[in-house]
C-alpha cells in the first residue's frame, strides 16, 4: 500500500507527518510525505521557528511525484491540519489527479479544527472551508466529536445523537467516518470511546481515559485507521487495531513523563496490536 500524506512536519517531537509516517511504515505502508510546514516544534509550545510552505511550493512537490509516475500506485491521499486556506486547493487537486490515475484510490481527511476543551484553534476560514469543500470530497473522515458537531451543525453527545450526526456527515460525501474522543454522559466514569461507521454498520470501542493531552495522537489515529481500513475494508477490525495501538502509545507516553509522544519506543504496538479492547456493534 502507498499513501500520499500531505501534512505538517516538525523536527522536534511528533505531530502531522512527523507523527503519522513512522507508524505507517512500521505496519508495512509506503508513505510519500509532503510537508505543508517545516517547523522546529509544534505550536503548542507557544514558540517555534521555521517556514510555512506556500501552496505553490507544496503543489510543486506533488507535481514532481506525479512526474515520477507514482500516482497510479497511490492507494490513499491523507491530509490533516491545514494551516492556511490555499492548501485545500492543492490537496483537492492532488486527490483528483490520483483518483484519475487510480480509480480505486481514496481520500482520507482528518478535519482538524479544535476540540471540546479548547474550542477551535485554526484560522476562522478553515472550518467553513473543510465543511463546504474538503469533507464533501473525502471518502473517509476522522473528526473528533467536537469537529463532527461543527461539520454537521449539531451538538452530538449521546450515542444516538452522535450516530445521527455521523449520518449527516456521510450524506455530505464521505461514506466512512471515525469519530474520536466520544464522550457520552452515560459512559462509564474514566472512559473515552471511538466510533466507526460505514455502509456495513457502526462499532464503538471504549478505553480508559488517561489524564493527559498528547499532541499528535490524533494524527497517529487517523493514519493507522485509514491504513487498516484501506487494507481490509473492515471498519470493526480497523477500529480494534487502532484503538489498541493508540492506547498503548498514550499509556507509554504517560508513564514516561515526557510531553512528546513516545512514538519510536511504542513501535511494537503498531506492528502487533494487543487487541485488548472489545469492539461492540451498535448498529
Amino acid at each position: 500500500m502507498k499513501i500520499l500524506s500531505i501534512q505538517s512536519a516538525v523536527a522536534y517531537g511528533h505531530v502531522g507527518n512527523s507523527a503519522a509516517v513512522f507508524p505507517l511504515q512500521r505496519i508495512g505502508v509506503e508513505v510519500l510525505p509532503v510537508y505543508t510546514v517545516n517547523f522546529s516544534n509544534h505550536t503548542g509550545y507557544g514558540a517555534w521557528r521555521g517556514p510555512m510552505i506556500s501552496p505553490d511550493e507544496v503543489r510543486e512537490v506533488i507535481t514532481g511525484i506525479e512526474e515520477r509516475g507514482a500516482f497510479p500506485q497511490i492507494d490513499v491521499v491523507l491530509s490533516g491540519y491545514q494551516g492556511g486556506e490555499g492548501i485545500a486547493d492543492v490537496i483537492l487537486e492532488a486527490v483528483a489527479k490520483v483518483k484519475a490515475a487510480n480509480p480505486s484510490a481514496i481520500y482520507a481527511c482528518d478535519p482538524v479544527m479544535g476540540n471540546a476543551t479548547s474550542g477551535c484553534f485554526v484560522a476562522p476560514a478553515i472550518p467553513v472551508l473543510l465543511r463546504e469543500r474538503v469533507v464533501p470530497a473525502a471518502d473517509l473522515i476522522t473528526p473528533n466529536q467536537f469537529e463532527l458537531g461543527f461539520l454537521t451543525g449539531t451538538q452530538p453527545d449521546t450515542l444516538e445523537s452522535t450516530l445521527a450526526s455521523v449520518d449527516l456527515a456521510r450524506a455530505a460525501g464521505p461514506r466512512t467516518v471515525l469519530v474520536t474522543s466520544v464522550e457520552r454522559p452515560d459512559r462509564e466514569e474514566g472512559t473515552i470511546e471511538m466510533l466507526a461507521v460505514d455502509d456495513h454498520g457502526a462499532w464503538i470501542a471504549q478505553t480508559p481515559q488517561l489524564p493527559m493531552k498528547a499532541n499528535g495522537s490524533g494524527d497517529v489515529t487517523a493514519a493507522l485507521f485509514t491504513a487498516h481500513y484501506r487494507r481490509t475494508g473492515d471498519a470493526a477490525d480497523a477500529l480494534a487495531r487502532t484503538t489498541s495501538s493508540v492506547f498503548d502509545l498514550l499509556s507509554r507516553t504517560h508513564d514516561s513523563g515526557e510531553r512528546e509522544l513516545q512514538l519510536v519506543e511504542s513501535q511494537e504496538f503498531y506492528a502487533h496490536p494487543r487487541m485488548q479492547f472489545a469492539v461492540r456493534q451498535v448498529r
